[in-house]
């Protein structure tokens, strides 16, 4: 992997600085914990970055336990001198000044911070407190004491990796090998099952972004998988298929689907890059192909079969339609069709009812993107993972650039949830309160009987 020439730079300048790094004959971690002193202590720009290269090379051959103890010792120590940040509160009470207010925000700042930050010239250093902090969320229910290091990380991280600083890339069947064993490894909504897989998901009817940083050549943020195709799709298979597009003409193309949006570095969590994917994203594809007039996403409802289940004993209809559920539903038409308008009025509601769309964690990202939630499909996933969180559904949110921002508005400030007319046609169907559970109770049996075991 080529190295950033950021990272070249800090390599050269700790060269310059190794003469003035003292080892200790302490432990492996005590080493460690005074290096970080040592670093934070000093002035030196060469000998900055080579304390720190020293300490980011021997803290990546702690064994795992000693570790969390560092991490520990991160979110600890290294705190706000308790004295003058009072006399820093006192000063601005008494006068609430532009000067007092930015004397307060000095004392209020953990050294720890200026530790990261020095941390951070080491060579690989963005890498290693990346890796660090993924790390660390995988504690903090058993360590709740190392919340305050991973503030400062996230607090930190949200400048480095802002906008300003990502460069959008196309993946293509051209990208480096290493880039693409990326996106099949990163690939967190419809997995890839190999190469070919790849390699159809990169052939002209399809387009691959991501998000790169100058401190990490090579490692995708995040991307999306778009799907050129005439129309709103509706079910994902089509779109996942490994044949090849065969005659269709991609000039035909009136719709860009995005189907799978994909985080990958946890170690970045709570670090928004997504909207700004997909609004780029758009704008690259309205330039390539001016005869593209939607831009949809086909997404998951990951939360929607989890809150069903639980609020279905309260339902009017909801021992039945639990009981039709349990059954193989999936394979019997007549089934199908009956539960298809429960479930169907229900997801409407789990998005777009009261306090809509604020429940599921897909729905909050596009709704909050500026997206409307234009259509919910019907068995658009018979994939194990599409049954087991949603029933089969998918939905359709769509980015029409002329509202985006009044429909991002309209959820930040009221959750409104703003909706096409087949979702406003499903919240308004009727209940049909004890019609259909009794039609789901009479049918079930029935069905039991007809159909054969393990058929």
């Amino acid at each position: 992997m080529a190295r950033s020439w950021l990272d070249r730079l800090w390599s050269t300048i700790a060269d310059r600085g190794g003469a003035y790094v003292s080892i200790s004959d302490d432990g492996p971690l005590e080493q460690v914990c005074a290096l970080a002193r040592d670093l934070l202590s000093g002035r030196g720009e060469a000998s900055g970055a080579a304390i720190a290269r020293e300490m980011l090379g021997r803290y990546a051959k702690l064994e795992a336990g000693e570790r969390v103890q560092f991490m520990r010792f991160l979110a600890e120590g290294f705190t706000p001198e308790p004295e003058g940040l009072r006399q820093a509160a006192q000063a601005y009470l008494t006068d609430p000044s532009p000067e007092t207010a930015m004397g307060l925000s000095r004392a209020a700042e953990p050294p720890r911070q200026e530790l990261i930050r020095r941390i951070n010239m080491g060579q690989g250093g963005t890498a290693a407190l990346v890796r660090m902090r993924q790390e660390l969320l995988g504690h903090l229910r058993d360590h709740p004491e190392l919340k305050p290091l991973d503030a400062d990380l996230q607090h930190l991280f949200a400048s480095w990796f802002n906008r300003g600083f990502l460069e959008l890339r196309r993946i293509d069947w051209d990208s480096s090998a290493a880039v693409l064993e990326k996106i099949i490894t990163y690939e967190a909504v419809h997995e890839i099952s190999g190469w070919p897989d790849l390699q159809r998901r990169l052939q002209r009817d399809r387009r691959c972004f991501a998000f790169f940083h100058p401190a990490l050549p090579g490692e995708p943020l995040i991307f999306v998988e778009v799907a050129l195709v005439e129309g709103m799709a509706d079910k994902i298979d089509p779109l996942l298929t490994l044949e090849t597009p065969g005659s269709f003409d991609v000039a035909r193309a009136d719709t860009a689907i995005f189907y799978s949006i994909s985080n990958c570095q946890e170690g970045l969590r709570g670090i928004s890059f997504g909207n700004f994917l997909i609004k780029q994203v758009v704008e690259e594809l309205r330039a390539e192909m001016p005869g593209l007039v939607r831009f949809s996403t086909l997404s998951p409802v990951p939360g929607f079969r989890r809150w069903l289940d639980r609020r279905l004993p309260e339902m009017a209809d909801g021992a039945e339609l639990q009981e039709a559920l349990a059954s193989d539903w999936v394979e019997d038409r007549v089934l199908r069709d009956a539960v298809r308008g429960p479930l169907m009025r229900h997801c409407a509601v789990y998005l777009a009812g009261e306090s809509g769309g604020v429940r599921d964690p897909v729905a909050r990202f596009h709704l909050g993107n500026g997206a409307r939630l234009e259509r919910i499909n019907w068995l658009a996933n018979l994939s194990a993972r599409g049954l087991r969180e949603s029933y089969g559904i998918m939905v359709n949110y769509l980015y029409d650039p002329d509202t985006i921002e009044a429909n991002h508005e309209s959820f930040a400030r009221q959750n409104t949830v703003v909706h096409g007319p087949s979702v406003a046609a499903l919240l308004k169907a009727p209940t049909e309160k004890g019609k259909a559970g009794s039609r789901l109770a009479a049918l079930v049996p029935t069905r039991r009987k007809a159909i054969p075991a393990g058929a």
